[in-house]
């Protein structure tokens, strides 16, 4: 008998309402379980402690400092609560914010501007992606990041195809999405992820645990 999926449960934090009502009609209308709201960061501790979904996702800046209370609410929760998936939105490219979201590893974790929520698809399959321990990082964030300079190390090693692929990767893309993407086959993409894994020394184990890795490796300084 083909077991039913089960429905992902979000908690939305966003201070504005058009834009909050937005968020929830994109996330129901795409089959998401919205069980909770806030305007607020302690609102939205409450919520998720009320709660406890697979994920949340918030606004960086709510009031009531309306500077980064709304990571600082996600990342408390995320303390108490081992595995809830954080996916963070906010108007400008924040460098800080990303390394702050993956100090402790970036498992369940994404970071994606605004703007990204009107498309749909894009949207979505990052918030399924974060819910289920992936990751999904906004492409100018991820522009950002490793365009700064860094010490010589293993990513020294990949090739211009294989940097691509460890990109497409950090964004969230599945392998059949990278190769659509980069106009290739599957297998190659396959091919390429794998020499990403031995030249970036990442441990044998469950290849979604290993893409992981290689985006805490490729984002970090």
């Amino acid at each position: 008998m083909m077991s039913v999926p089960r429905v992902i449960r979000v908690v939305v934090g966003e201070d504005q309402p058009i834009f909050q009502e937005g968020i929830v009609h994109v996330l129901q209308e795409s089959g998401f379980d919205v069980v909770g709201t806030a305007g607020d960061a302690p609102e939205l501790i409450r919520r998720l402690r009320a709660h406890r979904p697979d994920l949340v996702v918030a606004d960086i800046q709510m009031p009531p400092d309306h500077t980064d209370d709304g990571l600082r609410a996600a990342l408390e929760a995320r303390a108490s609560q081992p595995g809830l998936g954080v996916l963070l939105l906010s108007q400008f490219l924040e460098d800080r914010y990303v390394l702050e979201l993956v100090a402790d590893g970036a498992q369940g974790v994404g970071y994606v501007l605004k703007e990204r929520v009107s498309e749909i698809a894009m949207f979505t399959d990052a918030v399924r992606r974060v819910a289920t321990g992936g990751t999904a990082f906004d492409p100018d964030v991820v522009a950002l990041l490793v365009g700064r300079p860094r010490k010589p190390g293993p990513l020294d090693e990949l090739t211009t195809r294989e940097r691509q692929v460890l990109k497409l990767i950090a964004e969230g893309r599945s392998n059949p999405g990278i190769a659509e993407q980069l106009v290739v086959t599957v297998s190659a993409v396959e091919h390429h992820v794998t020499h990403i894994f031995d030249k970036l020394d990442l441990p044998n184990g469950h290849a979604d645990h290993r893409r992981v890795l290689a985006v805490l490796k490729y984002l970090k300084p």
